[in-house]
């Protein structure tokens, strides 16, 4: 089933990966792997941390369907939602042609889209705002600053990020997490942690009042030049909104995959 990109591959492989250490953080849910899926399930009320993905390569569309029916039954069995988070390049040209009507027939709906990215772009130069100054989340009060970020940036109740992050060793001593703070008021966040031979970027917010005065790239500049600092790796990896993909192609990152972030409907 050759003609999937390698690059692609590896997209789906470092969120599952990834994910699988976010999950067990949380110590809820269920990390498992069966035949052609990766479900990383916290039941969390932070729904990124609520995912499934697929892992067939050249799935066609009646393998589609078959997934989708698989996924949509374990979701619905769940408490919280989640999302299927789809990298299109692993269909082949005609399941991917038809991937709308395959999702309405599941019963899902495309709920955002993005862009797996990576690149080859460590080590960078140490970065400086200068309106910011930069903290390490090593605290539960940072840590709670930084998750009231992203349910802000993301439109989510606080209650949300504070559920997916509250009393985690991982985001205070795993990953390299970093908030800007504007005037000691934190605006921006962004974290990276080793997966596999790349470091991975994940949970990149900033405040709504304060987006476009650079102060979420300066942020992942930060947390990029931490974690490739304390592990030397050369390779960083990430997933982006549609939003979020023209600051990193700045940065240097390259779109390797189209995802489909699915939800089911009503």
């Amino acid at each position: 089933m050759g003609g999937v990109s390698p690059e692609a591959i590896e997209s789906v492989q470092q969120l599952a990966d990834t994910w699988r250490a976010v999950v067990l953080d949380r110590g809820t849910g269920d990390v498992a792997d069966p035949p052609g899926m990766a479900i990383r399930w916290a039941d969390s009320k932070f729904p990124f941390w609520n995912c499934i993905t697929f892992t067939d390569r050249g799935c066609g569309r009646a393998l589609l369907d078959e997934r989708f029916a698989q996924a949509t039954d374990y979701m619905r069995r769940r408490s919280q939602p989640g999302l299927i988070w789809l990298f299109e390049e692993l269909l082949d040209p005609a399941c991917r042609k038809a991937l709308p009507q395959a999702a309405e027939r599941a019963g899902l709906g495309l709920s955002l889209s993005g862009f797996g990215m990576a690149g080859d772009i460590l080590p960078i130069a140490e970065p400086h705002h200068p309106e910011l100054e930069f903290v390490r989340v090593t605290t539960e009060d940072q840590l709670t600053a930084y998750a009231d970020l992203n349910s802000r940036a993301y439109g989510m109740p606080l209650e949300a990020g504070r559920h997916g992050l509250a009393g985690s060793a991982l985001w205070k001593a795993g990953m390299h997490s970093y908030l800007g703070l504007a005037d000691g008021v934190p605006v921006s966040a962004a974290a990276t942690v080793a997966t596999g031979d790349c470091l991975f970027l994940a949970l990149v917010a900033t405040a709504p009042e304060a987006q476009r005065k650079g102060y979420g790239e300066a942020t992942v500049r930060k947390a990029l030049y931490e974690g490739a600092r304390a592990t030397g790796l050369t390779r960083t990896t990430l997933h982006a909104t549609l939003a979020g993909a023209p600051v990193y192609e700045r940065i240097g990152y390259r779109k390797v995959a189209s995802i489909g972030f699915y939800g089911l409907k009503g």
